[in-house]
């Protein structure tokens, strides 16, 4: 039984780094212990607690987790400081070594995180709560609010794929779900609690059902029946895992936008067997064009790779000719990190930072063009777009179903709102179609 007393009057300040999964469940660690007794700091405020939910995806991701967690010690001194995420799971021993940690959890241990807060008295060293990678099996609800408007709906966790490349199957466990009669229930209370919009989060999301016998498919359909919820985007989906049903549904649903967040990591189907990937750029290509038969305006991302073990010149340019030639709206582009323990380490060929840095940029301003094209050709059209809050004497931003991103004169009453705005040309920095409000 957890005194919860020691809570009371206690403050805590929370840092996120890594993805949007990692935003979601450091806010239900927030409201966990909001519901023990514990405020939010305020900005300037010394907090009582710290916590530094991390990220591990590169050692640049390493790295910014060792600063954040110096930084927060030395913003809040004596504060009870707590570590957990990827790179808490991965590299526990040498998180729990960095001064003024006191605890640190693994991906099984960060859902009881009250249970290690024990009287909040500092440790002299670190006190590391792991678990094995065959011991990594619940799977713990997250329904957060964003900053914004919407909110990120938990539905999965893990991963079975162990690409080359990627620690994350190490770091999260297998793949595992909630049920989709407790993700409903979720994203009701989200409705209750005013939500308009919810992404769908998971490390492995097309992999839903592993644990309780449904599909993905059964979840969207499920969703979709949710009364008050006007709209859902998935965040992030295998392409493998994209069936032919799943584009269907979502093609004629209430309220699943015409919005894909597709990974691809390389467009060379030779990096890709290095990669281990599941899929072929063949199967790729018929993905995108499935979509944009039945969605023509569809907003589709793609995550690409560039500078893996093995990545060639001529295997780049081969990738770049395939992504040229996709219908796809934005390239989320990553140089390659090389990870501890990864099958990638035994491949041949590695790529010089400075050539990496290169092709990024090649991907980049790629990207840039595809994107620019894609919301020039919806200028003149009228548009449903949910507004989100601005500061005073700033203007308001939203988005399109297809996610262009629209902004308009800050009017307070149109927070989290859905409003039909006209498209009009682009804003100062091309980051978004500038909009009139016709109602």
């Amino acid at each position: 039984m957890i005194d919860t007393q020691i809570f009371q009057d206690k403050t805590a300040v929370y840092y996120t780094l890594g993805c949007k999964l990692n935003f979601a469940e450091t806010s239900t660690i927030g409201q966990m212990l909001r519901e023990a007794g514990v405020r939010t700091a305020r900005k300037g405020e010394k907090a009582d607690i710290c916590v530094v939910n991390t990220c591990s995806v590169t050692e640049v991701a390493d790295k910014k987790c060792r600063q954040a967690i110096h930084r927060l010690v030395k913003q809040h001194p004596g504060a009870f400081v707590v570590v957990t995420g990827c790179y808490a799971q991965l590299k526990p021993d040498t998180v729990a070594n960095i001064e003024g940690v006191d605890v640190v959890l693994g991906a099984e241990q960060k859902k009881d995180l009250l249970s290690y807060l024990g009287n909040l008295q500092k440790h002299d060293t670190g006190e590391a709560f792991t678990s094995k990678l065959k011991d990594i099996r619940s799977f713990a609800p997250s329904c957060s609010r964003g900053d914004r408007t919407r909110f990120f709906l938990k539905v999965q966790d893990g991963c079975d794929y162990f690409c080359s490349y990627c620690t994350i199957p190490f770091a999260r466990g297998r793949s595992r779900n909630g049920s989709i009669d407790s993700l409903v229930e979720q994203a009701r209370k989200a409705a209750a609690e005013g939500g308009k919009e919810i992404v769908l989060t998971g490390v492995n999301i097309g992999d839903f059902g592993k644990t309780t016998g449904e599909s993905f498919l059964d979840l969207i359909k499920a969703l979709d029946e949710v009364e008050g919820i006007e709209r859902y985007r998935i965040s992030s989906i295998e392409p493998d895992l994209l069936t032919d049903d799943i584009i269907a549904f979502v093609a004629r649903s209430r309220h699943f936008m015409p919005h894909f967040h597709i990974p691809l990591q390389s467009g060379c189907d030779e990096v890709l067997r290095l990669m281990r990937r599941r899929y072929d750029t063949a199967l790729f290509a018929d993905k995108v064009k499935k979509i944009k038969e039945l969605m023509p305006d569809a907003f589709i991302g793609v995550d690409v790779i560039v500078g893996t073990r093995g990545e060639t010149e001529e295997y780049f340019e081969q990738g770049a000719r395939f992504l040229e030639g996709l219908d796809v709206t934005q390239l989320h582009v990553f140089s390659y990190s090389e990870r501890p323990g990864t099958a990638a380490l035994r491949i041949e060929h590695a790529v010089p930072p400075v050539e990496k840095h290169r092709r990024s940029r090649v991907l980049l301003e790629m990207s840039d063009v595809k994107t620019y094209e894609f919301y020039k050709r919806h200028i003149g059209q009228t548009m449903p777009a949910l507004l989100e809050h601005s500061k005073p004497g700033t203007p308001m931003h939203g988005f399109t179903p297809n996610y262009i991103r629209v902004e308009v004169p800050r009017i307070n009453s149109l927070d989290n709102q859905v409003v039909n705005v006209r498209l009009k040309a682009f804003n100062a920095d091309n980051t978004a179609l500038v909009g009139t409000i016709l109602s």
